[in-house]
């Protein structure tokens, strides 16, 4: 009996999507494939093994070193690894010991631009089976089954900005040119590309279109149920990144890049819950002149009441809390809105079509989808828990007095430690984990010597 099995890891529907892997595998002539998870900056880590392996990793999951966890975004190990806890007060991350990768089936896929490489995301276990609660997958699954529990599927949209560069650093066009169509074919190549290649990974792609900004473009997909909405993120940044690299060009998540007239990169969530039942849309108003269902007013009031904490999750960066200014088409305050693009949360589609949802405008496009997603979902069941009241839409969002979002990473992190329903949602211990390794980060950027020290103080004195 393997390891999968003893534990009990994998439903009916794993197991035969297992086989589906296998045969598809010798069918195809596939001969390695990347077995991943995702870290707690979002990124992808993992092995590649043979394809000749694969029914020993469906077996026996694979191995990989606890400390992955514990890295800041240089890569730097944390906390103190070789301590009996891990320095994270986990025993099974004693000495710098192993987690196991375990595939999960349904998220396999065929990597064209890699010469047919499989690919695999997974889910994180230790060696007595139990889930690693720093795994962030883990974490949104946990606030997805909360959501059930209520009675409720999740349903998220997304669109996602991104800068796109020549492989020397120039940039594809330049100046304010938003959805401009000359822009739009000088880089028609590589946009082309890209959509085959997403397209053929199961993306739900809907557009790629030119962005505000220089060599800014934007992809919106069709909305997802459930935990594939974060995966299909993870493997569009990666495609879009790999594909871009083989073909002389760069993709960068980086919300602000230090090139001429910046625009700063978003990533909207377009949110809903869905009556499991049924799955009708629970956001539809029930009365005329309302905009929002109850449930979806306390959902959207749940947010804005845990918003500038769970802005430690959705702009995990020091750059990213440069994008929010006041009439830049990002949010800068905590409020709502009926339609106004410069709120942060704002509630739009249609209650005829049945498309009603809430737009929510605060992350940057290199969230972790898992942490940024289950964040703002545990914040909005939260609101229906306790039947919260959103107050009145704001109609002059920039305008309208209101709690300002944190504006460094510094104050988003005190925001976090200080809400408990993060610690309640995802541990204690996580939460703990995370302001760690993120104060961390910031301890080396205030220890470095930027650009603008050196320019203002070195001729001056």
């Amino acid at each position: 009996m393997g390891f999968t099995e003893r534990h009990g890891l994998y439903t009916d529907e794993q197991l035969v999507a297992a086989k589906d892997v296998l045969e598809r595998i010798e069918r195809d002539r596939i001969e390695a494939v990347r077995v991943v998870f995702a870290d707690q900056h979002g990124l992808t880590r993992g092995k590649t093994v043979s394809a000749g392996e694969l029914a020993s990793v469906f077996r026996d999951g694979l191995t990989v070193v606890s400390t992955l966890l514990s890295k800041d975004t240089s890569g730097k190990t944390v906390y103190a690894a070789f301590a009996p806890d891990g320095g994270v007060g986990i025993a099974e991350m004693a000495g710098a010991g192993d987690m196991v990768m375990v595939p999960d089936p349904s998220t396999f896929r065929v990597l064209d631009w890699a010469g047919g490489t499989g690919w695999l995301l997974c889910d994180l276990r230790f060696a007595n089976g139990a889930p690693v609660p720093l795994c962030s997958r883990g974490l949104l699954r946990r606030a997805l089954e909360r959501a059930a529990a209520r009675g409720y599927a999740v349903q998220t949209g997304v669109e996602l900005e991104f800068h796109l560069f020549r492989h020397d650093g120039e940039l594809v066009n330049d100046g304010y040119q938003l959805l401009s169509e000359d822009r739009m074919d000088e880089v028609e190549p590589v946009v082309t590309l890209f959509g085959e290649r997403l397209r053929g990974l199961g993306v739900p792609l809907r557009t790629i279109e030119i962005e505000y900004g220089p060599s800014q473009l934007e992809v919106t997909l069709g909305p997802e149920l459930g935990l594939r909405a974060a995966d299909t993120v993870l493997v569009l940044r990666g495609a879009l990144k790999q594909v871009a690299r083989r073909h002389g060009y760069r993709v960068s998540f980086m919300c602000r890049p230090k090139i001429p007239q910046v625009f700063s990169s978003g990533w909207h969530l377009h949110q809903s819950l869905l009556r499991a039942d049924g799955l009708a849309n629970a956001f539809v108003p029930e009365r005329d002149g309302t905009v929002l269902s109850e449930v979806g007013s306390r959902f959207l009031a749940g947010q804005l009441r845990h918003a500038r904490a769970a802005s430690a999750f959705a702009v995990p960066t020091i750059n990213g809390y440069k994008r929010f200014q006041s009439y830049s088409m990002a949010p800068d305050r905590v409020l709502w809105s009926a339609g106004n693009r410069a709120a942060l949360l704002r509630v739009t589609g249609s209650a005829a079509a049945g498309s009603t949802h809430v737009e929510n405008r605060v992350g940057e496009p290199s969230a972790n989808p898992y942490l940024y997603m289950g964040a703002q979902l545990t914040a909005g069941l939260n609101g229906i828990e306790h039947a919260w009241d959103p107050g009145p839409a704001a109609d002059e969002p920039y305008e309208t007095e209101a709690p300002r979002l944190p504006g460094t990473l510094d104050e988003a992190l005190d925001a976090l430690a200080a809400d408990t329903v993060f610690a309640d949602a995802f541990g204690a211990r996580f939460v703990a984990h995370y302001i760690g390794i993120k104060r961390h980060e910031l301890a080396r950027f205030h220890a470095a010597v930027t650009d603008w020290e050196h320019q203002e103080y070195f001729g001056l004195f």
